[in-house]
């Protein structure tokens, strides 16, 4: 396995011995065999520390994980999962907007419409489309495709990865609220299949205007919540001092419950879908493959359901999220 590109904090103790162990593997492959019993041991070393790290992550580091730049996007997945794909622009009333993409294609031999946030690498792309944060007509772009779904009867896969919606004050001119709240009705109602995959950073109500589905799936280092940690903590504890927020961000990520692994506990998704070691963006195409398997099977199941199934099972499944107590 490569040395990870763009480390975060944790994971540099591993880069550092991976380095060392890059260096060692070409000393070997140019004929010096003398450290050869050298190199077994250290490949037994980065193995474990792998192991170590990655296997007892705090929801925090999830959460940084989440937002990793090499992380798979919308359309690495298109990439890797969905042939004959055709992407689809504009919400036939303002502008187009970057932020969100969305296309037909087919998934194996069943044609699926795809609607996904996409975020950016490079510095260009990240501000070309918002840092992943639509606009209005990112969800009304969004909302055409749900109705052209709908139309010609195919399964929808939405693809959840953004810190929220845009909060700018034209985006509030343009009527963000009300573009949310339309997605979210027409998604609660739409007559086909409706599957979304948390594959990033999934925060409020930005996340939820593509994330009303019959089957809410989520990455093993993804998260999904009402606010960031850091948004939280600021509320909290930071009353505008932005280093105390960042000192409680961790707090905050424990209590919010953000991981794939709480909500799972929680009931509020339904499967999570297994990273390879060392996170999604060590391996693009491992992931993809992994969230192939989980779609088809989920796409199966619900595909023998009949329309009323469908909305019933769909409407139980968000009235039983939640559970209040209290005395009268």
């Amino acid at each position: 396995m490569a040395p990870i590109e763009h480390p975060l904090e944790f994971e540099r103790p591993l880069v550092e011995l991976e380095m060392q162990l890059a260096a060692l593997e070409n000393e070997l492959a140019s004929g010096d065999q003398s450290r050869r019993d050298e190199y077994a041991k250290l490949e037994e070393r980065v193995a474990k520390m792998r192991r170590d790290i990655y296997g007892k992550l705090t929801p925090y580091q999830r959460v940084q994980l989440s937002r990793h730049f090499d992380r798979p996007f919308t359309l690495d997945f298109v990439k890797f999962l969905i042939t004959d794909f055709r992407e689809l622009h504009g919400d036939r009333l303002y502008a187009d907007d970057p932020a969100i993409v969305g296309g037909i294609g087919r998934l194996g031999e069943m044609p699926v419409m795809i609607v996904g946030h996409q975020r950016g690498r490079t510095t260009a792309e990240r501000l070309k489309r918002n840092f992943g944060m639509p606009q209005p007509e990112g969800y009304r772009k969004a909302l055409r495709l749900f109705r052209l779904a709908e139309k010609f009867g195919m399964p929808l896969i939405t693809f959840i990865d953004t810190q929220g919606a845009y909060p700018g004050l034209e985006a509030e001119e343009r009527g963000q609220a009300e573009a949310i709240a339309k997605n979210l009705l027409e998604l609660s109602e739409l007559t086909v299949p409706v599957i979304s995959v948390v594959i990033g950073e999934g925060g409020s109500g930005g996340a939820l205007a593509l994330g009303v589905s019959d089957r809410i799936l989520m990455l093993e280092n993804a998260c999904y919540s009402v606010i960031t940690p850091e948004g939280c903590a600021s509320i909290l504890w930071g009353r505008g001092n932005e280093s105390a927020a960042a000192q409680y961000a961790e707090t905050a990520a424990e209590m919010l419950r953000v991981t794939a692994q709480q909500l799972m506990e929680l009931g509020v998704i339904d499967e999570i879908i297994p990273e390879p070691l060392g996170g999604a963006h060590s391996n693009h195409r491992e992931t993809a493959e992994n969230v192939r398997s989980v779609l088809v099977r989920h796409l199966e199941e619900l595909s023998q359901l009949t329309v009323k199934e469908l909305l019933d099972r769909r409407y139980q499944k968000y009235r039983s999220i939640g559970v209040f107590t209290g005395e009268s």
